[in-house]
């Protein structure tokens, strides 16, 4: 069996006492960093005998998979776990559960800390749909382009980043609708733990003299329709047009790719 297992994102106290009996009993550990696995395990007093660890990152799953013996998958506990939080968000964990689905292993998905949900509701921006772009383009055209997606769509949006582009971030987002509603968090769940929320003028603001250290989750009030009400999916989906018509507007509406909406159109 092949578990895919959350890790705390902080505070060690989050790990559940299923993650713990797993990761007890598991004799094949891949991580995306096996130095960070391996420190886990020590603070949450796991011996590390009888474990073997394999990293499996962003870059190399095509070399992990034509070297993993595919047998370790069937053992009795084997293991994949990210750096922090749940798996396959913003982590290789994606591409072996479509591995596992296509050479039909057994897996099961276990619950736990999430960054991207713990400040959807702390946000207090999301009361149904959001969209979840994970980390952006570092620099460039593109990151431009995916900034402009998320303040265009009709759903609140959320966005990953690093402390050295924070600050930036939030500048461009105050440049372009200083009065747009935000809310960033750092450090979630540990000791220094920071909220900001306001405008995006005002959380720049804020975020000039602070200390910007740690991993940040920000959120992104939905674009608010100029006439006051504003078109949701059901009302395209309802509309007597054709699919590729309504995947495009669908995918104008929230972002995502109108190719695959067209395929969900049409099954």
């Amino acid at each position: 069996m092949l578990y895919f297992l959350p890790t705390p994102i902080g505070n060690l106290g989050d790990i559940s006492a299923r993650c713990l009996d797993v990761l007890e009993a598991g004799k094949i550990i891949i991580c995306e960093d096996t130095r960070v696995g391996k420190s886990l395990l020590n603070l949450l007093n796991i011996s590390l005998k009888n474990k073997e660890f394999y990293c499996l990152n962003s870059h190399n799953f095509d070399t992990f998979i034509a070297n993993f013996d595919e047998q370790n998958f069937n053992k009795k506990c084997c293991i994949y776990m990210s750096d922090a939080g749940m798996p396959c968000i913003s982590d290789p964990g994606a591409e072996l559960v479509e591995f596992a689905q296509n050479s039909r292993i057994p897996y099961e998905v276990l619950p736990g800390a999430n960054a991207l949900l713990l400040a959807v509701a702390a946000s207090a921006l999301v009361s149904k749909e959001f969209s979840f772009l994970g980390f952006l383009p570092n620099t460039g055209h593109q990151r431009q382009v995916e900034l402009e997606r998320a303040l265009n769509s009709r759903i609140p949006t959320v966005i990953y980043e690093s402390p050295k582009r924070i600050l930036d971030l939030i500048e461009k987002i105050a440049g372009l609708e200083a009065e747009r509603k935000i809310f960033a968090i750092k450090e979630a769940t540990k000791k220094f733990e920071a909220k900001f929320f306001g405008t995006a003028k005002e959380v720049a603001a804020a975020l000039k003299n602070a200390n910007l250290n740690g991993e940040w989750a920000l959120v992104i009030s939905a674009k608010a329709s100029p006439s006051g009400v504003g078109i949701s999916q059901d009302d395209i989906l309802e509309l007597d047009i054709a699919p590729k018509i309504k995947a495009k507007l669908l995918a104008k509406l929230t972002g995502q790719n109108a190719k695959k909406i067209y395929e969900n159109l049409t099954k």
